[in-house]
């Protein structure tokens, strides 16, 4: 029966995939709550591909924490040595549209370039993620992409907490639009979204 459904919707649903041309290669989303394993598993997608990777670390250090020194620790005694790790924290499409043909280029994480960006305007931002979105699409490179979920709790008390919130769950939406795979980690499991969901249309506006 599931052969059935899948067949007899399977045009409906391609409408809103982002169909791969010889100019771009796949886009994968992976999303989840803290500390619920999303970058060691967007480390292992890394892993089994072929050609080179490129990571880029979206935190900034900060000498005076030592705890958020060690989780970036951490996260560089996970990763290969062969891996060429860039660290980003502001302009994430300037960096990204270097990527090249036959490179896998990893970005963790989304949440934390964001907060790195906070303080612009909504006409600033509403732009900076056009110039990200049109840099995704046309990637020649296989683009892996980690993002924090947020949204699941409470509505935050205070204005900038609600405004990161808003458009960090405006940007995931609008990266898995346009990605083929969206894995959601959580439990001990990655679940690709698009594989089990229905993909919703890709939003017209900046704002859902």
């Amino acid at each position: 029966m599931l052969k059935r459904f899948f067949a007899t919707f399977a045009p409906f649903f391609s409408r809103f995939s982002r169909p791969l041309t010889a100019e771009n290669m796949p886009i994968t989303l992976i999303t989840g709550p803290s500390r619920s394993g999303k970058s060691e598993w967007a480390e292992h997608l890394a892993r089994s591909r072929s050609g080179s990777v490129i990571y880029i670390a979206t935190a900034q250090r900060r000498a005076d924490d030592a705890e958020w020194q060690a989780r970036i620790n951490q996260h560089q005694q996970r990763r290969p040595a062969d891996w060429t790790c860039l660290e980003e924290p502001v302009d994430l499409a300037a960096l990204l549209v270097t990527a090249a043909a036959g490179e896998c280029w990893l970005v963790d994480a989304l949440g934390t370039w964001l907060a790195n960006v906070l303080e612009q305007d909504e006409d600033t931002w509403q732009s900076t993620v056009a110039t990200l979105l049109a840099v995704l699409r046309s990637s020649p490179a296989e683009l892996i992409l980690v993002a924090e979920e947020t949204g699941w709790g409470v509505v935050p008390a205070y204005p900038l907490g609600r405004i990161f919130r808003d458009r960090l769950g405006s940007l995931t939406r609008r990266i898995g639009a346009i990605a083929q795979s969206v894995y959601l980690v959580t439990g001990g499991y990655a679940l690709d979204l698009a594989q089990l969901g229905v993909r919703l249309p890709e939003p017209d506006g900046a704002t859902e």
